[in-house]
């Protein structure tokens, strides 16, 4: 039954999967830095999630920047249910969106830098989907952890837009606010790239570049 719903329609606090109490057991360290995933992360170090379609490739996109970063992890953020399995985010009835958490270290690697990134690697005027896969957990997002990212978010945003435009590009989709609670997807899930070379990667960018 659940396979058979519209997933590009979001559930309503009645029809959302109730979820549980407890997090979802996930990895202890990360698997390219080893620092651990959970934290406590370092002080000064900032956080922000992104949601870029299928998180397996859009997680490779952020630990690959290197210096600065000190943790990615995948996740869920942006639904209804608390601590959601993949399974459950999958049937979208959760409202989930699937993200990646990005901690940083701001004197190395500039917030701006990795909204680039985001950017320059997918897709922002799909709406709720990224090539073949749709739903509502596939929605392009960016979740900021203070109002100075919020306001370069917005602003990289406009700047983008203004830019694809003109190569034959609809409007930008992306959902930009500040971040709702994050929730770990499984260990199996971390850094899946990493432990699957050769896994599936459905990340297309508009071939656009966000530098003038």
């Amino acid at each position: 039954m659940f396979l058979k719903r519209n997933k590009t329609a979001m559930p309503t606090p009645e029809t959302a999967l109730k979820g549980r109490t407890e997090p979802v057991p996930t990895a202890r360290v990360h698997e390219i830095t080893g620092n651990p995933l959970l934290g406590p992360y370092p002080d000064g170090f900032q956080q922000v999630l992104f949601g870029m379609g299928c998180f397996w490739g859009a997680e490779r996109k952020f630990w690959q920047q290197g210096a600065g970063i000190w943790v990615t992890a995948v996740g869920y953020a942006g639904g209804l249910t608390p601590n959601p399995t993949n399974e459950e985010v999958c049937t979208g009835l959760t409202g989930h969106n699937e993200v990646v958490l990005v901690v940083f270290d701001p004197a190395v690697i500039r917030f701006e830098q990795l909204v680039a990134t985001f950017f320059e690697s997918h897709d922002p005027t799909q709406g709720l989907r990224q090539g073949n896969d749709v739903g509502t957990q596939y929605r392009s997002g960016i979740y900021c952890s203070t109002p100075e990212q919020l306001a370069s978010a917005f602003a990289a945003r406009d700047a983008y837009g203004r830019k694809i435009a003109g190569h034959g590009f609809g409007a930008i989709t992306t959902e930009i606010m500040t971040a709702p609670p994050f929730y770990f997807a499984d260990a199996a899930h971390q850094q899946y790239l990493e432990k699957v070379p050769g896994g599936y990667c459905g990340l297309r960018g508009t071939g656009v570049a966000c530098a003038s």
